[in-house]
């Protein structure tokens, strides 16, 4: 509340002195300290079930997982009329809020490296050349289960195929990020949850509060967590009712503005370092309120890179954490940030009978890959306030954690595949893969047949004792085959989709150099008449 009083005090003064209008700014740091140390130790710097997420997935602990130096961040609040209101390890750099002249004199402390403006305006007496701003629009609001109102919103897709063969989230760790959760520790349609101790941490972001659960501006985040672990006996079942959840505000309800975006980041930040497999937000960002259109995002910013959290995004996607986010209820205005990410599995919403919802947000040419990903019930989902009634809201806000808890439930039953191949196994899936639109994407998931049609190829993979190494690799990839009576095609991509090289194999061993290619994620495609697979390599 100070610091409330405190701006509207800065604002009143700025009627009268526009040169006081406070800003919002991202400031980079030039280094971090005890790097090797750190990634000498992971353990220091990362859970037990994060480093053994990343080495099943053959994830690189690299240095931005080491955490920004807090004697840095000391010394930015103490420069006289700077608050920093959050950190990201990922990016190394705080967002503070300050007068612009304020925050262009950070430049004298010797650690900074770049200054980069909400305000994208400002940044072009900078040099650097970033552009972010933001959005939010909260969006209206082995079991054998008996799924009552909720049973149509998971049948579409056959996600209650995957419950009968008891993959029901199971071992599998989600974060929500949202806007509030009242009353997730005392209703009885989250008992279940919490009498199985899956309930596992939460914190307020805005706040800087664990307490994410009483007053809170907005229940938008329970009735989130309810389409993925709510659960009322014969009434309603979560998608992933047996998942454990960590529960995350980033969205402040009573005021739009920039660090949002910064809040997000912090939480995937602090996610990835607790193993979580899944993040689902249901929040988007593009345009500002009426105080904030200096800060709003250009259709041209919704490109899967500009913005700070689509940026943020991409690296919790390399970290190897699955994210699936609300395309948004814009409609015809578009998709919104993070949803624009090649990398984030964005959701838009159809009708019970799986048309198309008419706020949905479309996808456009701005973005690199078909936006949105999929669709799910959105018009209305069915969920539960915080006094435990069932009712029905609008939004791809629900329509997102719905297939959230499906996707949780898929990669449970296939812990090998990475996050990439998991999103891919979706969307092949899905009701119009072979012919995608704007509006609803690839259409409307199969869970059943995404896993039954992973399950047969890994079966015919094995059986064909098929090979590829090193993974990681650094200049040479090898890939045997069992024998060399056919030709094999394999082709090269990268993160996008967009094909780099291709080879036809036709030799029993085939090796591929791999030395020009930048570090990071790539997929490699094998094709024959007895294999049909995509496999991530990671580049070193």
């Amino acid at each position: 509340m100070k610091n409330v009083s405190i701006l509207f005090v800065v604002f009143v003064l700025s009627i009268f002195n526009a040169s006081a209008q406070l800003e919002d700014a991202w400031v980079y740091f030039s280094d971090k300290d005890n790097v090797s140390a750190s990634l000498a130790n992971p353990n220091t710097i990362l859970t037990q079930k994060a480093i053994d997420r990343k080495n099943a997935h053959n994830i690189t602990i690299d240095e931005r997982d080491v955490p920004v130096n807090e004697a840095y961040i000391s010394q930015v609040k103490d420069v006289d009329g700077i608050t920093v209101l959050a950190k990201s390890k990922w990016f190394n750099a705080v967002h503070v809020r300050g007068s612009e002249a304020q925050i262009q004199g950070l430049t004298s402390l010797g650690f900074i490296n770049t200054i980069d403006f909400a305000d994208k305006s400002l940044n072009a007496k900078q040099m650097v050349n970033n552009k972010q701003d933001k959005q939010f629009k909260l969006e209206s609001a082995l079991t054998s289960f008996d799924y009552g109102d909720s049973g149509n919103q998971i049948e579409m897709f056959k996600g209650d195929v995957l419950h009968l063969e008891d993959y029901t989230g199971t071992g599998m760790t989600v974060a929500v990020l949202d806007a509030g959760f009242p009353n997730v520790n005392t209703m009885t349609s989250f008992k279940r949850l919490r009498d199985a101790g899956n309930l596992l941490g939460s914190y307020d972001f805005v706040n800087r509060d664990v307490n994410v659960y009483t007053g809170t501006a907005s229940n938008h985040g329970t009735l989130v967590l309810s389409d993925m672990a709510g659960f009322i006996e014969s009434d309603f079942v979560g998608t992933a009712p047996d998942a454990s959840y960590y529960l995350f505000i980033t969205e402040d309800a009573s005021d739009e503005n920039p660090v949002e975006e910064s809040y997000w980041v912090e939480a995937a930040e602090r996610a990835d370092s607790l193993g979580v497999d899944v993040i689902n937000t249901s929040l988007g960002y593009k345009d500002y309120g009426p105080n904030y259109t200096r800060y709003s995002h250009s259709d041209a910013d919704l490109d899967g890179f500009t913005t700070y959290i689509t940026r943020g995004a991409n690296i919790a996607f390399e970290k190897g954490m699955l994210l699936v986010t609300s395309a948004g209820n814009s409609g015809s205005d578009g998709v919104g940030a993070p949803a624009d990410s090649p990398n984030v599995f964005s959701i838009g919403a159809v009708n019970p009978s799986g048309e198309y919802a008419y706020f949905s947000s479309v996808g456009s040419a701005f973005q690199p890959t078909q936006k949105p990903d999929v669709v799910a019930q959105g018009f209305p989902s069915v969920v539960i306030l915080e006094n435990n009634n069932i009712v029905n809201a609008n939004g791809t806000s629900f329509s997102s954690p719905i297939i959230a808890g499906g996707m949780v439930c898929l990669w449970q039953a296939l812990p090998e595949k990475s996050n990439a191949e998991i999103m891919q196994l979706v969307r092949e899936s899905a009701s119009q893969y072979n012919a995608p639109d704007n509006f609803l994407g690839y259409g409307i998931p199969n869970l059943e047949m995404a896993l039954n049609t992973a399950l047969s190829v890994e079966h015919e993979v094995a059986n064909n004792a098929f090979k590829m190494y090193p993974n990681p690799v650094s200049n040479k990839l090898y890939i045997e085959l069992p024998s060399d009576d056919e030709i094999v095609s394999v082709a090269l991509y990268d993160v996008l989709g967009k094909e780099i090289s291709a080879y036809q194999m036709a030799s029993y061993q085939h090796e591929i150099n791999t030395m020009a290619l930048s570090n990071g994620v790539y997929f490699i495609r094998v094709e024959s008449s007895t294999i049909s697979k995509t496999f991530k390599i990671i580049k070193q």
